[in-house]
């Protein structure tokens, strides 16, 4: 007697492979597309130090916008998509200039043709004193307050292409008071809002499970950076 041949799709263990194929395909589809973005649109940081705070606390974790500005040519200076610039207060993440390696998060203070200066911890910006209530300092604001290296900074002009920065806390901060301007070639993009946030400072010990949802600042979750 004759059988009818069996179609090789429908034999024993063939459809669990055909799911497990179908569950890998699906996590490696949705793993390109996680790092297409990573790389080309969003970016996760994490902030090590207080250099921004109060707007940014050690252990804040961000997500900056890399297209905010236009997409950076690698090896080159020059952006495509370029429909924004960094403006005044922007929050900005770039390449350390004096260290390729690292990236600061800093404030634009200074864009192309502003003049800045600095008298006394406050800062002029052509002609005209800021009101920087995102500014944090360790001294009192008082015109007698001097004695740290960036309270005094005579008259500068922003070059073309080029940003002056300040972290928002001017006390412990080292920006474009120190080492100059950051070139728009160095710019990484704007952040954006707190996705996560830990505070590894408050006494919990790491064996002690149990207490640690109190080390989560669950207020700064979501919070929008501007």
């Amino acid at each position: 007697m004759r059988k009818d041949k069996v179609s090789p799709d429908t034999i024993g263990s063939q459809p669990k492979k055909g799911k497990v194929r179908e569950y890998l395909e699906a996590f490696v589809i949705a793993l390109v597309i996680a790092l297409i973005v990573r790389s080309l649109f969003l970016q996760a940081f994490k902030i090590p130090s207080g250099s921004m705070e109060n707007t940014l606390l050690v252990g804040d974790h961000i997500f900056v916008n890399k297209v905010a500005y236009g997409y950076h040519i690698p090896f080159t200076k020059g952006r495509v998509l370029e429909l924004n610039k960094p403006r005044h207060g922007d929050i900005m993440v770039f390449v350390f200039p004096e260290d390729p390696s690292k990236d600061f998060i800093k404030r634009v203070i200074g864009v192309p043709g502003d003049v800045i200066e600095v008298k006394r911890k406050s800062i002029v910006r052509n002609g005209e004193t800021l009101k920087e209530d995102y500014a944090q300092y360790i001294g009192e604001m008082e015109p007698d307050v001097s004695g740290h290296a960036g309270d005094d900074l005579p008259p500068i002009t922003v070059p073309p292409d080029n940003y002056f920065v300040l972290g928002d806390n001017r006390d412990r901060s080292y920006d474009s008071r120190f080492w100059g301007f950051v070139g728009t070639e160095a710019v990484i993009g704007k952040a954006m809002f707190v996705y996560f946030s830990i505070d590894w400072s408050r006494d919990v010990g790491l064996l002690e499970v149990w207490r640690w949802p109190e080390l989560i600042r669950w207020n700064r979750i979501g919070s929008v950076l501007k």
